[in-house]
């Protein structure tokens, strides 16, 4: 399965933006797909995840009650709306897909997109 994250960007502290995650076929529905992001200098890190029929997402303490993760099976995307943005979200952020629902980690995602910059100014 090859993804595309797209979406990222600049914008002020408060801010939203929102990713989304296409896929490259159908069988994309079959994974569970995470959200994870990379400050520089920072190994990548665990944001959100939702299971292959989107009833089930599960979120890291930092982003929770900010971030809101969902998908639609129909056009093979996951988006990642994100409201309140503050400088510390500011990374890299990758979307991913894996054969386990609910997993925070990145091993055990085993399909990833390029990446896109979000850049959250004070």
């Amino acid at each position: 399965v090859q993804l595309q994250a797209c979406g990222g960007g600049l914008v002020q502290a408060g801010g939203s933006l929102r990713l989304s995650c296409a896929a490259s076929e159908h069988t994309f529905r079959n994974y569970a797909v995470g959200w994870f992001r990379q400050a520089p200098g920072i190994g990548r890190h665990f944001v959100a995840t939702i299971n292959w029929g989107g009833d089930s997402s599960y979120y890291a303490d930092s982003v929770k009650g900010r971030f809101t993760i969902s998908r639609d099976n129909a056009k093979n995307t996951v988006s990642l709306e994100m409201n309140s943005l503050k400088p510390e979200d500011t990374a890299v952020y990758y979307c991913a897909a894996s054969s386990w629902s609910g997993s925070i980690s990145p091993s055990d995602y085993a399909f990833w997109g390029q990446g896109t910059q979000v850049t959250v100014s004070s």
